[in-house]
């Protein structure tokens, strides 16, 4: 009964207030991606919004401080946030095919620009003229 209720709560939320729970708990998927684009339409958080100011999709590890480029599986660089292209070890769970369904806690969205990590908001803030 619980779990039957949880669901219908959690399919019902409103889809900020779902991307927002997942990052506090840390869980990085295609769905929550999917939820930020939402979140951060119309604004510079977004690849093809801040793209021209030399800003390029990333991820960051807040565990090692570790950043890299969003890239598809095959290595080459992604004009937008992707999760196959993520190092295996920040990489939690995989489909039947490969593709990665989940990352580890730790890992964030954000941009890359100059060798320095920015998550979405830093980025509109960087950004703003």
């Amino acid at each position: 009964m619980y779990a039957e209720q949880l669901q219908t709560l959690i399919v019902n939320q409103d889809p900020q207030d779902r991307m927002r729970a997942r990052r506090l708990h840390g869980v990085l998927t295609e769905l929550t991606l999917r939820d930020e684009n939402t979140l951060y339409a119309n604004t510079r958080g977004l690849s093809q919004n801040n793209r021209q100011q030399g800003f390029q999709p990333g991820y960051l590890n807040r565990h090692s401080g570790e950043c890299v480029l969003s890239c598809f599986g095959d290595g080459n660089p992604a004009p937008i946030h992707v999760l196959d292209g993520l190092p295996s070890a920040w990489v939690m769970a995989r489909d039947a095919d490969g593709h990665v369904t989940s990352t580890v806690p730790e890992i964030v969205s954000g941009f890359i620009r100059d060798g320095v990590f920015y998550t979405r908001d830093e980025a509109i803030k960087a950004t703003a003229h």
